[in-house]
Order: C-alpha cells, then structure tokens, then sequence
C-alpha cells in the first residue's frame, strides 16, 4: 500500500540518503563513480591547438571569446548594490562595472585569450592561449564544495548552480588554476542572511553543456576561425591531440594535470615555457588579480594529499546532505508547477464546458 510522505520526513530521508551518498563521494575509487551524472561512454573532450590558434590578432577580441559572452550573457549576474563586505572580512568582489573586460576569467567573461612571446629554436614566437575551466575528470571543487553545488553532466562538464551557490569560494580555493571567479551582491545569500554570511556567487565555463545535451557543438569552438579548438568524445579527442602532438613534434598539456581532465592544450614549445612566459608578463605589469591562470606541468590534485583526502571526507556529509536538500527542494518545487499546470488545465476544461 502507498504511504504519503510528510515534506519534514522527505526531508530527513534526503538528508540521510545525502549524507551516505557524499561519505561514498569522498573515496577515490577508480573510474567515474564521483563524476555524478557524467557516463564513461558519454564524456566530451576538447583539443585547443595553440599551434593554429593566432588569438585573433587582426581584431579586437578574439571570436571564442565573443561568442562565449553572447551565448552566455543572459546569466551573467546583477548585483544589488550598494555591495556588503563579505563579513568579517572588509572586502568583496566586484565586476559589474567592467563587463567588456576580456583580459581575464570574470563572472561576465568565461573564456580569454592570454598571448605570451616564447624562445623556439633560438627566435621569438607569439603562443596565444585560451583559457577557460579545464573539467577535471575528478575535479577537486566538486568534492570540496561545502555546499555541494558543484556537479557534473552526463557529458562531464564540471557545472555551478548558480542559484544555490554561496559563494565561498573553496572551489577557486582548490582549484589548480584558480579558474572560477565571485560575484559580490547576487545569489541565494542575499535572501536569508546578507549581513552574516555568503558571498555572492562563483561563475565559469560550462562546456556550454546545454548545447551538448542536444547533440550541437561549444560556441567558442563554432566560432574559431582557425579551427584551434575541437570538442568530441573523450577518447578520440585523447588519440588526436597526440597524434597532433607527434605532427609537430609537441606536448600535450591537460591530460595528467590534476589527476586527468577532458581538456587538451598541444603545443609546439614547452608547456613550462609557456608558464614561465605568464608568470613573467603578470609580474612585469604587476598584475595580482585573479583570472589569469598558470600553465605549470605535472599539476598535482589536492585530492591525492593526505590533507585533501581528509578534507574531502569531512565536507562530504555536509555537502551530501546540502546536495539532498537542494534536490529535495527542486523536486518539491516541481511538484508545485505540475499541481499548478494541472489545476490550470482543469479550469480551462470546465470554462469550455460552460
């Protein structure tokens, strides 16, 4: 016999089952079993050969990230200002008055182009870089957010929900490249305590994993001129980036950093080169804001410490509950729209009636 449940007991069951599920999130088995909805068979990778890519040099900004801008502009936040320090700190982060910024990762820009000059075989070379999230195969900021926000596509794209989200920034915190980037002023914190915590909201790439889902391609890859950039499933895009790299007598870069991840650099010089060259341009303009990733080889991931372990297992519970909850809600809130489409369709039924 069927048995109504309460929404306090729903609840609790959700809290219970989240709090296994992220205890079993937090050991690292092989495979794919923490990559939630993310299947083997189904993962996206992508190639970005620096060989090809020119950053758009004869324009203004480069095609990839203009595309990324429009196709993504109508998420991008609007803070409610004036903006409160994130408490007890006596700061906050802000990009809403430098949107058209396109030098780095911002919450209003989720892919840039760093240019770098190089030495190879004794002469000087331009290397243009895109940049954006790399979708770790076992992404440190999807086990380490406390609120457990952070998921995964069936395709593997590494995903923030942004309506949930905090903004405490652990992600960015144990993110090898410190990708995602905060928004002060927006988010679910602004609706239940603005003054005591929260912090806004964190915002990168998502593979444009919508147009994944429906069988079409990325926007910046549709809007590379030159062909630099090339998503397909995983293990093809894994083949090709090497054999490209054999072409040019190359390296590959993305493929062990950080445990694995599905994106793919190849390039002509040395990765370790290439880092050198950024670190150098950010310390000769004494840049030391954030969303300017480096290119250091052999990126450890912090899950492989003991500490991260440590910390993965602690947050878990937390996070798994928080995730239940959250799933709990949206099914909840589901429900309400079909009761509601229903109750709509019953009214018009008898309107025609009458």
């Amino acid at each position: 016999m069927d048995k109504k449940i309460s929404r306090r007991d729903f609840l609790k069951r959700s809290a219970v089952a989240g709090t296994t599920a992220g205890v079993l999130l937090a050991s690292r088995k092989s495979g794919y079993a923490q990559t939630n909805h993310a299947q083997e068979d189904k993962l996206i990778g992508s190639i970005i050969d620096l060989t090809k890519c020119d950053g758009c040099v004869h324009q203004g900004t480069p095609e990839c990230v203009l595309a990324c801008k429009e196709k993504n502009e109508h998420r991008f936040p609007e803070p409610e200002k004036p903006l409160k320090n994130y408490w007890p700190q006596k700061h906050h982060e802000d990009w809403s008055d430098e949107r058209d910024r396109t030098d780095r990762l911002t919450p209003y820009n989720w892919t840039y182009v760093e240019t770098v000059e190089v030495e190879k075989n004794g002469e000087k070379k331009q290397v243009s870089v895109p940049r954006r999230c790399m979708h770790c195969i076992d992404a440190p900021c999807q086990k380490l957010c406390p609120f457990g926000v952070i998921s995964k596509s069936e395709h593997g794209a590494v995903q923030i929900d942004d309506f949930f989200c905090m903004g405490g920034a652990k992600c960015r915190a144990v993110c090898p490249w410190d990708i995602p980037q905060r928004q002060a002023g927006v988010g679910l914190y602004m609706h239940i305590a603005p003054d005591l915590a929260g912090g806004g909201v964190m915002y990168k790439c998502d593979m444009c994993a919508d147009l994944l889902e429906k069988g079409e391609k990325p926007a910046c890859e549709t809007a590379c001129p030159q062909d630099a950039i090339k998503f397909g499933p995983l293990e093809e895009i894994r083949e090709e980036a090497y054999r490209r790299a054999d072409e040019v007598d190359g390296y590959v870069y993305g493929d062990k950093e950080n445990s694995g991840t599905l994106t793919f650099y190849v390039s002509d010089v040395p990765f370790s080169d290439i880092n050198d060259a950024i670190t150098k341009k950010k310390e000769a303009e004494g840049d030391t804001l954030p969303g300017r990733p480096h290119m250091k080889p052999e990126v450890e991931n912090p899950l492989d410490s003991a500490t991260g372990y440590l910390a993965a297992a602690a947050i878990a519970p937390v996070a798994g509950a928080a995730a239940a909850g959250i799933t709990a809600y949206k099914i909840m809130k589901g429900e309400k729209k079909k009761q509601a489409e229903v109750s709509n369709d019953e009214q018009k039924t008898t309107s025609e009636d009458l």
